[in-house]
């Protein structure tokens, strides 16, 4: 063989020769902030309302696994060894704090993890779940007919009742997510500011509907105690026979002096809500004459189809049944 019939490689062909040989020996090249997106940040929510909330911030980027799935009982709810795996597989876990999931940290301990975690209810200055907090005018405030005994320690973790309180559970989601995800800064922000404008007009919406209530009608009883920061915000006084939490059984005495009140107020409704045994409201609405109100949504969204799939639409259906109850 003469040397002109040896042909030698073009730039472009050793290019190609290189760039083969590159992917055939297993070379993958560094993804690029864009290419990292299309792989959803993995967040565990201990609730299905804190689910709702970052989806709404986090989009597309964002998969949200939630350990207490709609009409569930956080109070009472017992973790399995999936749940161990999910807690294990994320990248940050957001949790409502306040004591409300008791469970969490001997579950976080199981998954042997140290994901990041947001608590939801940082900077929000905690109701008492001790305190006999009422206004007798009807100006905003729960009071107990007796102390109960609870496993949340002293505060009322049910701080999402009041939409206010929603913004700042949005703005610590947001942070966690851009702290976890910091490429996805601008998507957060643009997603949280564009929900705390739902969350502003919500608000605005509630205080009217509650407004249109006769002041001395502003009564609301409901099967555990979690509407205090609701009536706080807006002007309401609510009668729970049980504590704080659902696990905590009423007591006669306490349902005695919750069915002793109704009456001598003319409570007009009673309601039921969809976590919890239906058979105690049902008694003392039957006991008093009190008509029920209808279910609320307090601890769990629905499912979906339902009248509360998401936060906005749990409180907006809310309202209706207070106001359609307790308006003359």
């Amino acid at each position: 063989m003469v040397l002109k019939d040896i042909k030698m490689p073009t730039k472009r062909n050793v290019i190609s020769f290189g760039l083969a040989a590159l992917l055939l020996g297993g070379f993958s090249p560094a993804l690029s902030p864009a290419q990292a997106a299309d792989k959803p940040l993995p967040v565990v929510a201990s609730f299905s309302i804190l689910g709702d909330f970052v989806r709404n911030v986090g989009g597309e980027r964002v998969s949200v696994e939630v350990l207490v799935g709609p009409d569930g009982d956080a109070h009472v709810f017992s973790p399995s060894p999936a749940d161990a795996r999910k807690v294990s597989a994320a990248k940050l876990v957001v949790v409502n704090g306040l004591g409300f999931e008791g469970w969490m940290p001997r579950l976080v301990k199981s998954a042997g993890s140290k994901t990041s975690q947001v608590v939801a209810t940082k900077g929000i200055t905690p109701l008492s779940a001790e305190d006999d907090d009422h206004d007798d005018h009807g100006k905003g405030g729960h009071k107990h007919a007796d102390a109960h005994g609870h496993d949340h320690g002293p505060d009322d973790p049910h701080a999402w009742q009041s939409v206010a309180n929603a913004a700042i559970y949005v703005r610590n989601i947001r942070d966690g997510l851009i702290a976890a995800d910091p490429h996805g800064k601008a998507t957060y922000e643009a997603n949280a500011a564009q929900y705390l404008d739902r969350l502003s007009a919500l608000d605005a919406k509630v205080k009217a509907a509650i407004a249109s209530i006769p002041e001395e009608r502003r009564r609301i009883v409901t099967s555990h105690d979690a509407f205090a920061y609701f009536a706080k915000a807006y002007g309401l006084t609510v009668l729970p026979p049980q504590g704080v939490s659902s696990e905590t059984e009423a007591s006669a005495k306490d349902v005695a002096a919750i069915i002793r009140q109704i009456k001598a107020e003319k409570i007009p409704a009673v309601f039921l809500e969809n976590i919890t045994d239906p058979r105690l409201i049902n008694q003392i609405a039957k006991e008093t004459g009190a008509r029920i109100g209808g279910t609320v949504y307090s601890d769990a969204l629905s499912g979906p189809g339902e009248p509360a799939p998401t936060y906005i639409a749990m409180i907006e259906h809310n309202v209706k049944a207070f106001t359609d109850a307790l308006k003359p």
